[in-house]
Parts: C-alpha cells; structure tokens; sequence
C-alpha cells in the first residue's frame, strides 16, 4: 500500500480524488509523484491533452506546501494566455477550497485590491503571465525577496508555446532574475501535450541550473477521427463564372455551418479576420433558416466579457455552441466535451495541428475529432505553381507527419536575441534603478539566454544607447535610464515582448467589444465580434470607436500575418504529390483535387528539378524549403546572382515558389544557385550593405552593425538550404 503514491498526498487531495470518482491515479501522475517526492529533479511533462497533466504536478506540489508550509509565495505558476490562468484559478481553488492554501493569479484584468492583499501576507500559489511578472521585477525590485524567498516550485504551463520565441528567452531571464533577487532555487516543471525534441525541452527547462530535468511521457494511444474536405473557388473574369463563385462560397458556408451547429465545436482559424467572416457568415446562414444563433467569436481582440461569455458557453451551456477562434483556444483550457474541432485550410506547423487536435475527445475513451476545411482559389489558367492545392497539400503533410511518425518542428534557438538583450538591459535597470557598467553586463550578460553574446558587443550596444538617449551616465559614472529609455520603458507595452500593434477599443454605448488595429473613419462598416458594426465617432485622444449596430457591407480591421513552415512539411508536401497513394481521411473533393494536382505535376514534370522553365525568358525556382531557407534562397538570388546572370526580377510567392525572369537558361541558374550557396561563407554578404532587417519587437533600439549580424545568425539558414539543395 505504501508504494501507492495515493497515500503520500495531503488528505484533501485524497477527498479530491474520492469526489471525483476516480478509479486510480493517471500513469502521468504516479511518474510525477515519484519524481517530486524522490529526487531533487526538474521535471518535464509531454502527454496528450487531457492526460491530468496539471493535476500531476500540483498534487505532489501542493502535499509538500501543506506538510511544510512556505514563507513566501511557494509555487509560481506561468501561462502564456490570461484564459489560462482563469481556467486553472477556478480549477485550483476547487481543490484547495478546505487546504487552507490560498491561489493568487495576476495579470491585467486582476482587481489592485487582490494584487495588494499578496503583496501584504505572500503565500501560497501565484499564477501569473510573463509579462506581469516582468512588471513586478522592474517596478517593485524592493517586493521580490518576501514575494518569493521561500518559493519551491516554478510550473510553465504550455511549455512548447514558449521554447524558441521571443518570451521563452524573456521567461528564462525572468527564473534568473528571481532566484538571484530573493536567493531561491526553486524547481521547474514544464508542462507540454506537443513535444517531440526531448533533450531541447530538457535543455531548456534546466537553463542556468545545476539540477538534471526527468521527462515523464506516457505512451497512451488516443482514437482519432480526421476528415480532410476541399472547396475549389474559381476565378470570376465574367457574370456568370462570378455566379459560380458565388455559388462555391455558399456551398463552403453551408458545409461548415451543418458540421457544427448541432454540436459543441470549436472552428479554428489562421487570422482574426477569418474567425470573424466566418462567423458572421453562419450567423446569417442560421438566421435565414430560421435557426438559433449559437455562434461565438473568440481571440485576442474580442473584450474579455466577450470571450468569457464564449468559453463558459463551450464548457457548460445548455445546447450546442459553436466557436471561431485563433490561437488563443489552441492552448490548455479545459473546454469540457467538445464533440468537433474545425480547422478552416491548414495549420502552418505539426505543433499546432496536434494542439488543435487535443481540443476534443478530451473525456473517457471519445475519439479526437478534427475536420479540415480546404478553401482554395483555382484558375486553369494561372501559372503552373500557382494551380497547386498549396493549402490541402500542407493539411495532409502536417497530418502524415504527425500521424504516422509522431513528428512536431523541433526547438530552433535564437544565437544573438539582440532585441531580448536591450529588453532585459532596460528592465535590469529599471529594477536596478542605477548601475556600474560592469554590475550591469555582469546582471544581463550571466542570463541563460545572453551567454552567446560577446562582451565587446554589449560594450558597442551599451555605447549607442547612451547615444540614443535610452540610458545615461551620472557624474558618478554609473549608468541610468535616459529620456528616450523612460518614455519606452515607462509604457506598460514594455513588459511584453511580442509585437502587438496599438489598438483602438470599440464600444456599443457602454459597452466594450474588442479592438482594431486600423481605425476607420465615421461612417465606415466593420465587423467585430461576428457582427456588423457602423462607426458613429472615434476618440482620438482616448483611442476609442464608438459604434451603433449595422447591416452594411464587410470588412475587417487586422493586419493579417501568415506562419512560417519548416523544411519537413514541404519536404513531406512534395512527397505526397509524388506518390499516388490515397489517405483513408480524404473526402470525395479532396480526393479529386489531390488527384488532379498529381496529374499535372506527371505531365509537366514539376518535380524533376528545383528550376523549371515558365516559358518566355521566366523560370520557377520552387526549392521545397521552409521558409527560413526560402528566404535566404530569395535573398541569395537578388544580392548574390541578379546582376552576374542578368536577372531582371525575382518574385517569391513564400514559402512555395519565386518567380525568376533574366536572360540565362534553367540549367545555368540551377547550377549557380547550388554553387553560390556551397561557397557561401558568412551569412551576412546576403544583405546589403545599408540593410539592417529587424527579427524581433526591440531591434529598432539596437546598433544596425548588431542588427545586420542577428539578422544573418538568427533569419539566414545557408547550412539548411544547401543540405536541401544538394
């Protein structure tokens, strides 16, 4: 009976466990049990969604908080998404209700009054976002020792999301920071439904410790129910094809609005504007069929309201409820029995397909349900690359990759995240509030993350901040923040580290429905929130729309921005059109189109070679990269081969083909592109010389010399490209 790690949890957790009915513990949760009672190890946890994942930390977790009580804050808890944390703030305290364990969470939408009430007695369990945690550590420096002298746990939830992004580097220099400010040395617990790269992530997990990190994965086969459709929209030069367009459009709305709204279902989409179209679009499909609107909207420009209003309609309403949404519903939050997850065209990466694919089937032994909906434009008449099925070709990559050889895109690390290191040097000082020079690169340059960058570039990058104004030297000579570094810093924008454009909010009267990122003049129609919407007045000063109910004509109000794709999935893609076999989940159209491209591809001989003629003095280069090598192919070309070849344009249709036109042959152009590449050296001859591109949100405040090497190390891939090439 001992060696059951049932009876080592902390009695309320055993109630728990018996009010919910459950048989025994999950294989996820008896792993993580003895890792966290036996042994001083980080942890990694990849299984599937709806595994008990969260349960498996926060039981070991939360028995050691109630058997030896912290002084401080004792677990903190990091999400990427505010939804997140509101979803596990309701779970927690469900479960801690008589443990006499309190759970904070903290971000945006928290009332002052509870954020104070932590400040005043820490304890317990914080759950928190990356970018209220940098608040924290930059504005109250002073708090950080009572805040987390005692921490024992540190839990990042959706690991994955962070791994190789701009807030994964912010994270890690966060658990430094902490550690080094309150003299901790808590225990990191990653958790993941979407990891292949085990030592990356372990690597990863355990940056700047001396502690090993174990990986609990349990092999559980999950039932999965995949349909791929295709809808062909074909081009309207006249009347009546216009009405065949038409004619298509309605068939596709019509297609995703039987599929759903008899059930609870999730419609997935690669943009804000597609999950608003979308919506609206079933919304007039149920109201001319004299049918309920069960239809909701959901990502990061709806009101909170709004969105709340959205999941607890998924999670407990009566009936069906049908949801639009991006990213924002691809992570953990626990929808309850989605019966269908919709994905609108295909994901741009393995990773997210199978986060998207979790959403469902997440109660006993119910299959995961998804079903892609391929919405493509096709011209008999256009050139020869462009009469691909890119999207349906992409859908079934992702899924055979997964599918058959359990393949997600593996951790890509940044080498100089120079944006990252002006972020942290401002936020160091801010904290800091002056510093030695030195005491400054000896804080920021010690970070996990920042340990590539040499000393005499943080010298250059120190030096033409205090140019810029960003910071300033004291009489004394220790550096602080300068006029230029308040006015950035200053700004709650700074604490995160994505980009995120400046938005107006919308309102009806009173109440709040979203934002937009480009502001119409009165007058104008938008949709927001699956609804038409007249502008009625915009408040400069304030940034705020004010808006009356509407039934005119529709546009959307985002800047769209596609996902890059890595090397396998197109590699998979021209695979699959080489082949002639035939997949199980296909639909009668998809099926037909498939078939139709792999007849073309045959008759032209589209794949017998990287460079094809497209008749006159053209050639489509199509080197089935991703679209890191795509663009360093792109840039290889104009910088490197445009004048030695007489090439007059080069046209690149990311990440699938360019477009090349010049007075040379397909031949000579092939064999000067393999050539140049294999002699390619240093990255950095690919760019001009006054180009400076940026990769991240703070390059701008960077040294252009810093700017053009990050670039070249971070956005240029020639190893990649020539490995695919040869």
């Amino acid at each position: 009976m001992s060696d059951n790690p049932f009876y080592r949890l902390a009695p309320f957790i055993q109630e728990f466990i018996y009010r919910k009915r459950w048989d025994e513990l999950r294989e996820a949760q008896v792993e993580a049990c003895r890792v966290l009672f036996d042994t001083p190890h980080h942890l990694l946890i990849a299984s599937g969604t709806a595994s008990g994942k969260t349960e498996a930390v926060f039981f070991p977790a939360l028995t050691e908080l109630h058997e030896r009580p912290s002084k401080s804050v004792g677990i903190l808890y990091i999400s990427p998404l505010k939804a997140l944390i509101n979803d596990q703030f309701e779970r927690l305290n469900e479960l801690l209700q008589e443990a006499g364990i309190p759970v904070w969470h903290w971000h945006g939408d928290v009332p002052q009054a509870e954020k104070t009430k932590l400040m005043k007695k820490p304890s317990g369990v914080l759950q928190i976002t990356p970018e209220s945690l940098e608040g924290l550590l930059m504005n109250r420096p002073n708090a950080i020792p009572a805040l987390f002298h005692d921490l024992r746990y540190i839990i990042i939830d959706e690991v994955h999301a962070f791994m190789g992004s701009d807030r994964g580097i912010q994270v890690l220099c966060q658990l430094a920071r902490i550690e080094r400010m309150a003299y901790c040395t808590p225990r990191r617990i990653g958790l993941s439904a979407t990891l292949s790269d085990y030592d990356s992530a372990t690597e990863w997990i355990s940056a700047g410790t001396d502690k090993m990190t174990e990986i609990v994965s349990p092999q559980g086969g999950r039932k999965l129910k995949l349909s791929v459709e295709h809808f062909s929209f074909p081009d309207a030069r006249n009347e009546e094809e216009a009405k065949m367009l038409e004619y298509a459009k309605q068939a596709y709305h019509d297609y995703i609005y039987d599929h759903t709204h008899h059930k609870k279902a999730l419609v997935f989409t690669n943009s804000r504007s597609d999950a608003e179209l979308m919506t609206l679009e079933l919304r007039r499909i149920a109201a001319k069929r004299h049918e309920p609107d069960v239809f909701y909207v959901h990502h990061g420009s709806i009101s909170a309201m709004l969105r709340e209003e959205a999941e607890a309609a998924l999670r407990t309403g009566y009936g069906p409820a049908v949801a639009a949404a991006t990213l924002t519903l691809e992570l953990g939050i626990d929808l309850g029995e989605l019966e269908r997850v919709v994905q609108l065209g295909a994901p741009y990466s393995s990773s997210s397909f199978v986060q998207r694919l979790g959403r469902s089937g997440r109660r006993g032994n119910a299959a995961s349900e998804m079903l892609f909906v391929c919405p493509e434009e096709e011209d008999e008449e256009a050139q020869l690359p462009a009469r691909m099925p890119w999207m349906l070709l992409r859908a079934i990559a992702v899924i055979e990759l997964y599918v058959r050889e359990r393949w997600v895109e593996p951790l890509d690390v940044r080498q100089m995240p120079m944006g990252l290191l002006y972020h942290q040097t401002m936020s160091a000082l801010k904290s800091l509030g002056e510093a030695e020079p030195a005491e400054l690169a000896r804080a920021v340059l010690t970070l996990p993350s920042f340990k590539q960058i040499k000393p005499d570039d943080y010298k250059l990058l120190l030096n033409y901040l205090l140019q810029t104004d960003h910071i300033q030297r004291t009489e004394m000579g220790t550096l602080i923040i300068g006029l230029m570094g308040e006015r950035i810093v200053n700004n709650f924008r700074f604490y995160a580290v994505f980009k995120d454009d400046e938005e107006h909010v919308v309102y009806n009267g009173t109440e709040e429905i979203g934002s937009i990122t480009t502001v119409p003049p009165p007058g104008y129609c938008f949709t927001l929130a699956g609804r038409l919407w007249k502008v009625e007045e915009v408040d400069t000063k304030h940034q705020a729309v004010y808006v009356k109910s509407s039934h005119g004509k529709v546009d959307t109000l985002w800047l769209g921005a596609g996902g890059d794709v890595h090397t396998r999935v197109l590699q998979k893609m021209r695979d699959i059109l080489a082949d002639d076999a035939i997949y199980s989940y296909l639909a009668p159209n998809a099926v037909n189109r498939l078939e139709r491209a792999r007849r073309l591809v045959r008759e032209s001989g589209m794949l017998r070679s990287s460079v094809i003629p497209a008749g006159g003095d053209s050639f489509f280069i199509m080197p089935w990269v991703g679209s890191k090598q795509f663009r360093t192919l792109e840039r290889l070309i104009k910088n490197n081969l445009k004048d030695k070849l007489n090439l007059r344009s080069v046209v690149p249709m990311e990440p699938y083909y360019m477009v090349v036109a010049g007075k040379t042959n397909a031949e000579t152009l092939l064999e000067h592109i393999i050539a140049e590449s294999a002699s390619c050296e240093d990255p950095i001859s690919l760019l001009s010389p006054d180009e400076a591109p940026y990769l991240g949100k703070y390059d701008e405040f960077i040294p252009p010399e810093l700017v053009r090497r990050a670039f070249a190390i971070d956005g240029l891939d020639v190893k990649g490209l020539v490995k695919v090439l040869s």
